[in-house]
């Protein structure tokens, strides 16, 4: 009984040497495989894959016209937008034009607003109509109207219709109707023993208001003009007004001055 006791510790001491020596072979093994990876080089991981989106593409206003059509946010809001093209506003037409004279104050014009208008004497820097005289020049007239300067010829602002205003009478009435006149013609070449006004009677001289022949608007002063195309000679006397013409710088000057 002793001896089979003693056999069966035998057994069990080499069955725990043999365990104990796979446990040391197992850890010896682990050492070394631990050591051998913790010494091996890292390897090298392949580069990430990055995704680059498409580019957006360009931005037009057109894109948005749906949005801009069925979304509104007020009734005045509309993607169609219309351009009220305002015409240029046109220039009326120049004032007429009735002569010139310059008494050594400076040139003054006669003009009328529009033809058959009141006539009256200008100079720079008065209104005639919607327009201002802004200089008097030998070739024209120049005109200001809203901000512009409008140069304007002599010929082009003439009064050629003829309805010019009416002439007066010495009496202040308007002369209506087709008489004899007599005109007083002076005579400045005449002799001393001559009288110096000599009296001409003529039919042809009407006193029908417009008559060119006539003295024209009073510009102050016992001053009237002398009317376009006045054919009448210098030193003439028509209803008792001496017709004058003198050279100017602009040229001549006409005039109907009070006879004395």
């Amino acid at each position: 009984m002793r001896r089979n006791l003693i056999l069966l510790d035998l057994l069990l001491v080499a069955l725990i040497a043999a365990v104990s020596w796979q446990l040391w072979n197992g850890y010896k093994d682990r050492v070394v495989k631990q050591q051998a990876f913790l010494k091996a080089p890292a390897p090298q991981a392949p580069p990430p894959l990055i995704s680059i989106p498409p580019a957006p593409g360009q931005v037009s206003a057109s894109n948005y016209y749906e949005v801009a059509s069925v979304l509104p946010f007020s009734k005045d809001r509309n993607p169609t937008v219309i351009v009220d093209v305002v015409a240029p506003k046109q220039a009326p037409a120049f004032p007429r034009y009735y002569g010139m004279m310059n008494w050594g104050g400076g040139p003054k014009v006669i003009l009328a607003p529009n033809a058959g208008g009141a006539q009256k004497s200008y100079v720079p820097g008065d209104k005639v109509g919607d327009f201002k005289l802004v200089s008097i020049a030998q070739s024209g007239l120049v005109f200001e109207w809203e901000g512009k300067q409008l140069p304007a010829k002599y010929e082009e602002m003439r009064d050629t219709s003829g309805g010019g205003q009416q002439g007066t009478t010495s009496g202040g009435g308007n002369a209506t109707a087709s008489t004899a006149s007599v005109v007083n013609v002076t005579s400045p070449g005449s002799s001393s023993g001559e009288s110096p006004v000599k009296q001409v009677t003529s039919s042809v001289v009407s006193v029908v208001g417009g008559d060119v022949r006539r003295p024209g608007t009073d510009v102050g002063g016992g001053i009237r003009s002398c009317q376009p195309g006045d054919p009448t000679p210098a030193g003439a006397i028509v209803d008792g007004y001496r017709k004058l013409v003198t050279e100017t710088p602009f040229g001549k000057s006409c005039r109907w001055e009070r006879a004395q």
